[in-house]
């Protein structure tokens, strides 16, 4: 199937499900991409293996000025916080910005911890270094630290396997959370890398 593609002042693409020369294509949701080339959403994620028919796809990523080892410790982090907007999904109680020196973590694991100090989610796999897939709240993520010449990409792919109707709001919604969050994790493993 092909589709139309257009492209962002950054030089990323974007698809925009419109579709070319008279061919049937799904049509992206809205919010579905934030930050992410083509060849991003094109990679096979861990996630992709748990749930292989998602009723929600989405890709979430960010260029991070720091060696891959750097942007790992910060994604091991998102155990002890959620690292996005602290006041809506931790009680306004601040995601710590100095690492806690945690082991890679393993599968059964807490995913989260968030709400003012609730356990949340479970870590379904590990590749030390390289992602983290976990389970949260219908929705399956997975993490992927990807070296990129002299950055790093820190990639991010939510799956849900149900929930058609409401994946456009949800999609839309985690856009907004994990946007903030990449954010937050670039910043600090760049703020490390420099210290």
């Amino acid at each position: 199937m092909s589709r139309q593609m257009a492209r962002y002042v950054d030089g990323r693409e974007r698809n925009l499900g419109v579709p070319v020369s008279g061919s049937l294509c799904a049509v992206d949701m809205i919010g579905d991409r934030w930050g992410v080339s083509l060849e991003d959403t094109s990679r096979r994620y861990p996630c992709d293996e748990i749930v292989p028919d998602p009723a929600l796809q989405a890709w979430r990523g960010v260029s991070v000025r720091a060696e891959p080892e750097q942007v790992w410790l910060w994604v091991k982090q998102i155990r002890v916080a959620p690292y996005s907007y602290d006041w809506i999904d931790n009680f306004g109680r601040r995601s710590p910005q100095r690492l806690s020196h945690l082991p890679d973590p393993v599968p059964g694991d807490p995913f989260t911890v968030a709400m003012g100090g609730r356990s949340y989610g479970r870590i379904l796999s590990v590749t030390s270094g390289e992602q983290l897939t976990a389970r949260i709240m219908g929705a399956v993520m997975s993490y992927v630290v990807v070296p990129a010449g002299s950055t790093t990409r820190l990639l991010l792919k939510v799956v849900m396997s149900q929930g058609r109707l409401i994946a456009p709001f949800v999609s839309v919604g985690d856009l907004v959370m994990a946007r903030r969050q990449l954010l937050n994790l670039a910043r600090l493993a760049e703020r490390t890398a420099g210290s």
